[in-house]
């Protein structure tokens, strides 16, 4: 039993991760795609 708690709980973390990095590339390649389009105006 508590072997298949550990495993959910490790799953969620792994999800909550992955979710993070996601985030953290999106506003990654939005300040790259803004700095792209300010040298573009410029």
């Amino acid at each position: 039993m508590s072997g298949e708690t550990t495993n959910s709980v490790t799953e969620h973390r792994e999800q909550a991760v992955e979710s993070e990095r996601g985030a953290l590339l999106a506003v990654l390649v939005m300040v790259l795609l803004g700095v792209a389009g300010i040298f573009a105006v410029s």
